[in-house]
Parts: C-alpha cells; structure tokens; sequence
C-alpha cells in the first residue's frame, strides 16, 4: 500500500488489493450487524459527503476513485477527511465496485459515524411536524419518508418498533442526502406512547378506518404529530387508539391503499398547506 501527499494537512493510502482490511470493513457495512458494531455507515456521492461535512457529521473514511485524483472538490474533501481525523483511501475501480456493490459507482464514498437522537430530546413547538413511522419495512420507503420530510420542512422521523435500518446503504440511497438533515429517533412501542403522553399537540394517524378526510382538519394549531402505519398492516390498536384523529385519504379507483411513501407525501404536504396556509404559487410566465 503507497501514500501519497493531497495538499495540505493531510495524506492518500493508495489501495487495490479487496483484501485490505480497511476495505473488508467498508465492504462489512452492507449488514446491519456490521453497521452496529461499527456504529457506522455509508453514503455515496460527492455532494452528499459535502453536505454531511457541512451538517457536522463525523466521517471516518473517505474513499474515491483514481479518476479523481486531481478534481480540486474531491482534494478539498480529502484535506478536510483529514483534518476532522479521518482516512483517505483512493482506489481502483475494482474495489469501488466492491464497496458499493454497483457497476458504475459513484466516484467519492463517505463513511460516517451513525447519529440517533434520543426521544427525551425531542422538543415540539409551534408549527413543528414529526412523521412517526410504526415497524416500516421497506428501506426505499423508509428513505423516501425521510427525503419528503426534508423537502416539506418536517422537523425529523421516529422509528417505532422493530424497523427497517435507516442506515442501510438502500435507505441511505433512498433519501438523497436528507439522511443527514433529518433527525432520526427511534423507540419501543412502549416507549413511544409514554413519549406521546407528553405531546402538547395534534396527533393525527392515517387508518382504513379513519371517518375523516385529511383535507377537512385544521392543521395551524399547535405541533402535528403524525403516525404512520405498517406498510402490510397499518397502525396497530394501540397506536390508533393514541391518536386524536384518524383520517383516510379517499380513493376513486379499485385499489383499497396507498403506498406508505406516497401516503406519507399526501399527507406531509397538506399539514404544511395548512399550517402555513400557503397559496398556490402562480405559473411563472
């Protein structure tokens, strides 16, 4: 294994062997049980490790492709991995198909420490909306959840019973980025209900048996909490009954549900229609 010097402060490892053990741990993150014992994961693409070192997410390994070796954005990257005490790894294409388990890779991997935030810790105010997702399964869901929240100003996502992994790299992939601008907790459901016990607003969940249309409440008053059912068996008893309000989204044609993702899009976008009382922006001429 060569080094070589990328600018200032710091130093590449050159690699090409998949047998580094470096690279045999990076490539152990696509398992959960790797993942946890770690505490880390990993995210591709250069925009989205830029924006992770802006959010302050601690990286641990920075990891790109021969080709960009002299990029002055990956070599500012490198400098910074560097400097937050991190390693930089530049390697053949072979290994960067390796790690990512793709055949047109991105050029640049971040490896970053995971970050939770304690339930206890969550605080909400006026305006504020929290997306509560009980035993979701599907990471491209789970994903998609997380980037919707971003783009609709959600103020983060609780993980309720036993869940998909939001750090596998499927869901990391599925949010685009917004894994690192959305808060993250994760409960029981037990844990959960006596943190809800405590929620000063409106705690609203979709449910096939909901005898109110979404688009009937009033969503300005106060924090919105909402729940989000189990993509095969919705919100459980428990939880539906924890709920204020339990609206469906009505359907005209045969299917009798929605995809969890595209329910929870519905149903983010009009609380922030309605809390904001936004009106429709005017076509541009």
């Amino acid at each position: 294994m060569n080094e070589r010097h990328v600018g200032a402060p710091g130093q590449v490892k050159e690699v090409t062997s998949l047998a580094n053990p470096l690279i045999k741990d990076i490539k152990a993150l696509a398992l959960k049980k790797f993942r946890d014992q770690q505490n880390a994961f990993m995210a591709e693409g250069l925009k989205l490790v830029i924006d992770a070192l802006d959010l302050g997410w601690q990286i641990r390994t920075l990891v790109f492709a021969k080709a960009g070796r002299g990029n002055p954005a990956v070599e500012k990257v490198a400098a910074r991995t560097v400097a937050a005490g991190g390693t930089v790894l530049e390697v053949s294409e072979k290994v960067l198909v390796a790690i990512t388990r793709r055949d047109n890779p991105q050029m640049v991997v971040g490896v970053f420490s995971q970050r939770f935030l304690a339930l206890r810790d969550i605080r909400a105010d006026n305006g504020d909306v929290w997306v509560a997702l009980d035993r979701v399964r599907d990471p491209g869901n789970l994903g998609t959840v997380i980037r919707t929240v971003d783009a609709v100003g959600a103020k983060g996502v609780i993980l309720v019973g036993d869940t998909t992994d939001p750090f596998s790299v499927e869901t990391v992939r599925a949010t685009m980025g917004s894994i690192f601008a959305v808060p993250v907790a994760k409960a029981t459901a037990e844990a959960f209900l006596a943190w809800r016990g405590g929620f000063s607003g409106l705690v609203a969940g979709t449910h096939l048996k909901g005898a109110v249309d979404y688009r009937s409440v009033d969503f300005s008053r106060g924090p919105v909490l909402l729940m989000m059912g189990n993509e095969q068996q919705g919100l459980p008893e428990s939880l539906a009954a924890s709920c204020d309000r339990l609206l469906r989204i009505p359907q005209a044609g045969r299917a009798d549900s929605l995809n969890l993702a595209v329910a929870t899009g519905i149903m983010l976008f009009e609380i922030r229609r309605g809390a904001l009382k936004l009106e429709p922006i005017a076509d541009q001429q």
